[in-house]
């Protein structure tokens, strides 16, 4: 992972809330397919969405019923989702190495965050996931879909060294095959006029029974 992510996210934290923490009333398809988690997940135990940020995603999925908490890499981010939510905790931590027992969740949700994941490491992450998920644990992840990477040394009129990596769907599936997962199902849509254009991809899969 980039040791410039995290310095980045934390400089641009407030910034980035003001943008996104109201984006999901404008994505009618992300919050079905939320609706949709959140009911598969009702009553199965806590939840966690990794790579957090302000916590929009969280915020919507406990206003649904689900047991969730976030995690994120930059200090700065969680300090700004904790004050943007405080009925949710949130944690600083990194998803290559959770602090988390084996066995304790759920469910996992990502939004936009595998991105910052170098590819040789993908794998890696998912079986940190699969470990600290029950068997038959559920997964659900959403990505910019494409080829090769984005790279941003301003954000926000800051200074930032952050890259973000497309991904294809089959490609995707093949990271989460190889770390134990099953059961993958493929979603993918176009951009919406306000967002960067590229092609978005959802992704479910079950934790390895």
């Amino acid at each position: 992972m980039n040791p410039d992510l995290q310095p980045g996210y934390d400089c641009v934290a407030e910034h980035y809330a003001t943008e996104f923490f109201e984006e999901l009333n404008r994505k009618p398809f992300d919050r079905q397919l939320l609706d949709q988690f959140a009911e598969s997940v009702s009553g199965a135990g806590p939840v966690c969405e990794l790579g957090c940020g302000p916590g929009q995603v969280a915020r919507y999925l406990k206003d649904r019923g689900v047991d969730i908490r976030g995690i994120d890499l930059s200090a700065q981010m969680v300090r700004v989702a904790a004050r943007l939510n405080p009925d949710i905790p949130f944690a600083q931590g990194n998803m290559l190495a959770l602090q988390l027992p084996d066995k304790s969740l759920a469910a996992i949700v990502l939004f936009y965050s595998i991105i910052h994941i170098q590819r040789e490491q993908v794998t890696r992450a998912f079986r940190e996931m699969s470990r600290v998920l029950i068997p038959g644990g559920k997964l659900f992840l959403s990505f910019h879909g494409g080829k090769g990477e984005i790279h941003r040394d301003e954000w926000y009129g800051e200074r930032v060294s952050i890259d973000f990596r497309l991904f294809q769907g089959i490609e995707m599936a093949g990271y989460l095959e190889a770390a134990g997962f099953h059961e993958v199902n493929i979603l993918e849509r176009d951009p919406y006029e306000f967002e960067h254009p590229t092609k978005r991809i959802y992704m479910f899969a079950s934790n390895a029974l």
